[in-house]
């Protein structure tokens, strides 16, 4: 095993994968589906639960980029997103409790666009999950 599949196979690395790749399947489902079903709400609940455990587990990973130690650990800007993300889902679950709709869809639909962006990020050159992907891609195409 090379030092960067080690890496990704560290249990809160693999965890933090495995519920982002959950919430951007799940969540793209959940966007594009007809609104207000059975089925929307269950797969909303599943969405904003792999969007907690990603931003929750990311706290158990040191950042790597612009990062500040401190007692608790090594954080990063990154790190913001991911309390920012908890922040949204609080909000999103307590607006359509509340009955506001609008509020509920526009935090859904930012902490969607968040992912995605951040998922954007992971797989840039030089980054543990890019360098994953590009020696995967390499050992396939032989």
């Amino acid at each position: 095993m090379n030092p960067v599949q080690a890496q990704i196979l560290q249990p809160a690395i693999a965890v933090h994968v495995i519920a982002a790749s959950l919430a951007l399947a799940l969540g793209a489902w959940v966007l594009l589906a007809r609104k207000g079903t059975p089925m929307h709400r269950l797969a909303g609940r599943a969405w904003a639960l792999a969007m907690a455990v990603t931003a929750a587990g990311s706290f158990a990973i040191e950042a790597k980029v612009l990062s500040v130690d401190t007692p608790l650990g090594r954080f990063g800007p990154i790190h913001l997103l991911s309390a920012f993300v908890l922040y949204q889902l609080a909000r999103a679950i307590a607006a359509i409790r509340a009955g506001d709709v609008g509020l509920h869809r526009r935090a859904m639909t930012g902490s969607f666009a968040g992912l995605a962006i951040a998922g954007i990020f992971t797989v840039l050159p030089g980054r543990t999950l890019g360098a994953w992907l590009a020696a995967a891609v390499a050992a396939v195409a032989g």
